[in-house]
């Protein structure tokens, strides 16, 4: 199914060239698969660089919806080990954002909170200022894990993050490892509704945690002006 839709997919680009199309639109995908590819390897590289302990500190800290939800992704009880078995296999096919998404939830509604209104697009200074705090807070192998998979998920400042990650003392990788490309040309699978609802409710909370952090802002106002 996923060779037909390659194969037609390819069928309708070189229909739509031999029809007119502009040589610009070839490389405007271009880039979109290359940006795609890059942000990926972000988290995979988030992952590698995470540690064990850390990994297993915060699976241990889920809820038990989390936590259910993150055992049916890795397919047997999530530890560090058949979480990165997981994430090896599934860098592609979703597997690898869901898990992300699980396992960094808490620690990016703390990030929300602490940028405040300036959640949805912050500047590189107002991440800078608010991260040391996300690091002792929630370890930095989890805080990079979240940064990078804010970029994979294409926030609004996909670019400042990504920046960060390369450049920041604090949070940037280190250089990636040699690794055959090879895992992350694995046959992709089609968008799983499991993971369109992990992100629809995750976007749900992320509204309600801002929605309390303002209310909280205000009334800590309307006290200090009493």
């Amino acid at each position: 199914m996923h060779r037909q839709r390659r194969r037609a997919g390819a069928h309708r680009a070189t229909t739509a060239t031999a029809a007119g199309s502009r040589p610009g639109d070839s490389v405007g995908r271009v880039n979109q698969v290359k940006n795609r590819l890059q942000a990926l390897g972000l988290v995979d590289r988030a992952f590698a660089n995470a540690g064990d302990d850390e990994l297993a500190a915060v699976i241990e800290a889920l809820g038990d919806e989390h936590r259910a939800a993150l055992d049916e992704l890795v397919q047997t009880d999530a530890t560090p080990a058949s979480v990165r078995e997981a994430v090896g296999t599934g860098r592609m096919d979703g597997t690898m954002e869901s898990v992300a998404l699980i396992l960094t939830d808490a620690c990016l509604a703390d990030c929300i909170e602490q940028l405040g209104d300036h959640a949805d697009y912050p500047s590189s200074d107002e991440l800078r200022e608010v991260l040391p705090g996300i690091v002792e807070r929630h370890g930095i192998g989890i805080s990079r894990l979240m940064l990078a998979s804010t970029v994979a998920g294409e926030a609004p400042a996909s670019s400042i993050i990504r920046d960060l990650l390369k450049h920041d003392n604090l949070v940037k990788l280190p250089p990636a490892a040699d690794r055959p490309i090879s895992p992350m040309l694995e046959t992709p699978k089609p968008d799983d509704p499991e993971r369109a609802a992990i992100r629809a409710k995750r976007k749900e909370l992320k509204k309600q945690k801002q929605e309390a952090a303002r209310a909280r802002r205000e009334q800590s106002a309307r006290d200090r002006r009493s």
